[in-house]
């Protein structure tokens, strides 16, 4: 429940739109009762006209039953326009949020967590919580609210039918939705837990596919991927059955509570003072007062995915980042990056990776760091970004402790050159105005050129509107990492921090990167993590770290 309270405050902003949603589902579901219910009379009565028991003023209700039908289907438009609309607006709210509670917890508190998993939270199941408002909170409301107008019409009339359809939308309503709710909590939590492990599993797929087919593992990677979609097929089809037996539960209850009207009605001391027309028009309420709770069933169905899926997100968004920086803070006036006996462990009860770790590169200065796998070599890199806090001693940039800088103070003074540059899929020119969103074209050409890629984008038939495509597959590697060299030149920060800029290239793109990163790095204060020569060429220092 207090994940639902959650996603209720979450809605606060679009409360009108989904108050005017919730009006409108009462109009409709008025709209129809009243029209079946008017058109039953009028047919009765015209009926009994016809043979001379009733005197009928025809054009009222013609001109009625014709009103209403219009109404109804107008306010059913309305209604979908509206409820739709604020719940897309508020899917994107929700999306923007997550992705800024997610920022805050990268990548330290993320690495736990696979690709594939925090991609089916970001995108199914936050589409899963369209159920949440749209088919739960509105009809359910709405229904409340239509039930009691109908019932108190129907008790104008006569209250022991009230009463009879006061049970029937009790139980169609309320219990048969727990009913359903209670049994397929199960398969909903089921549903939300593989719909993820399908996810990551296809990811796993999609980019290991060279490393399986090398060690022969893809046909273990694919059945592994068909049982998991079986066992999300299954449970989604046990969440149907229960879902459609609610809905023909719900069915059964109207015609027994027009069954017991009937008998009721059609009781000589009963009927006392109540016409047959509106006898038929009784009748007729009952049977269309279901309409207003029809839909929970198959909206408590989804109760539990929905539940899952909001404890899912919260569960991500209540983890405590692991360091919390100022919102502001001024910028140093120098570069100097200084460890100062920095001691670091990523859990209380893991192995140190750096032990009172301390030294300086001066404001201008690039030092090589050098060690074997496992030696901190990126866990120095990580610590100068704020990414993890220290366990013991501190590290400064300027002589201010990194931990004292705000996030975009460190993104002002940092850029960061790695082995994997990532890229949107979309143009050269928006990858490039990541780092500088008011930068113009003539300012992306000329870090493109600094980055001697220019020519190659001049060559491309759209130039800087050329899509790279997902993860930049449309690009060599070589280019890819040209376009990171490019983004350091437009960020114009003072420190840059180089992670195996050359890893996997071949010596033509290795030696045009290094070109380019010669120049830079003139006049900033640089860290470079390699293991190959070639890079060497570029420190003026060198750090050796040894394992723990």
């Amino acid at each position: 429940m207090n994940d639902l309270c959650h996603l209720l405050r979450l809605a606060r902003p679009w409360r009108f739109r989904m108050a005017v949603g919730i009006l409108l589902s009462v109009i409709v579901i008025l709209s129809n009762v009243a029209l079946l219910a008017l058109s039953g009379w009028f047919i009765t009565s015209m009926a009994l006209a016809g043979v001379g028991s009733l005197v009928l003023e025809f054009f009222t209700p013609a001109a009625a039953i014709r009103g209403l039908a219009v109404l109804r289907t107008f306010a059913r438009y309305l209604e979908r326009l509206v409820t739709h609309d604020a719940t897309l607006r508020l899917l994107s709210v929700l999306r923007v949020w997550f992705y800024q509670q997610l920022a805050h917890l990268a990548p330290a508190r993320l690495q736990d967590f696979r690709d594939g998993d925090v991609l089916a939270r970001f995108r199914a199941d936050i589409d899963s919580l369209d159920n949440f408002y749209l088919r739960i909170l509105t009809p359910a409301i709405a229904g409340l609210i239509s039930s009691l107008i109908i019932l108190a019409g129907i008790c104008w009339f006569s209250p022991s039918v009230a009463l009879i359809d006061a049970v029937v939308l009790i139980l169609a309503g309320v219990v048969v939705p727990w009913i359903v709710a209670s049994l397929t909590q199960a398969c909903g939590n089921q549903i939300a837990t593989v719909r993820s492990s399908v996810q990551a599993a296809s990811t796993d797929l999609v980019r290991g596919l060279a490393e399986l087919q090398m060690v022969g593992a893809v046909s273990h990677q694919t059945d592994h991927l068909r049982q998991l979609s079986q066992q999300l097929i299954s449970a989604q089809r046990r969440q149907a059955w229960i879902s459609a037996s609610g809905g023909a539960i719900c069915a059964l209850m109207g015609q027994l509570g027009l069954f017991f009207a009937f008998i009721l009605l059609f009781n000589t001391d009963h009927a006392t003072g109540i016409s047959a027309s509106e006898i038929v028009m009784l009748l007729f309420t009952i049977l269309a007062s279901t309409e207003a709770v029809a839909g929970l069933p198959a909206a408590f169905a989804a109760l539990g995915t929905t539940r899952a899926a909001a404890r899912r997100l919260f569960s991500m968004t209540e983890l405590t980042p692991a360091i919390v920086l100022p919102e502001n803070s001024p910028i140093p006036e120098s570069s100097e990056l200084s460890f100062s006996a920095v001691t670091m462990r990523y859990t209380p009860d893991a192995p140190k990776v750096l032990d009172k770790l301390s030294f300086t590169v001066p404001a201008g200065h690039c030092l090589a760091i050098l060690g074997p796998s496992g030696a901190g070599k990126t866990t120095v890199l990580n610590l100068v970004q704020g990414f993890w806090e220290t366990t013991a001693g501190d590290v400064s940039i300027g002589g201010r402790p990194v931990r004292a800088l705000s996030e975009d103070t460190l993104r002002q003074m940092i850029s960061v050159v790695g082995q994997k540059t990532y890229l949107f899929n979309a143009s050269i020119r928006d990858n490039l105005r990541l780092v500088a969103p008011d930068a113009d074209d003539e300012a992306l050409w000329d870090a493109l050129a600094r980055a001697a890629l220019d020519d190659e984008v001049r060559a491309f038939p759209l130039g800087l509107d050329t899509l790279v495509g997902e993860l930049g597959g449309r690009l060599s590697g070589g280019q890819a990492r040209r376009i990171g060299i490019a983004r350091a030149y437009l960020s114009h920060a003072p420190i840059v921090l180089l992670d195996e800029p050359t890893e996997g290239l071949d010596a033509v793109n290795t030696e045009l990167v290094l070109n380019c990163l010669k120049e830079l790095i003139k006049g900033k204060t640089t860290l470079l993590v390699t293991h190959q020569i070639q890079p060497l060429s570029l420190a003026d220092s060198r750090l050796l770290l040894d394992k723990q």
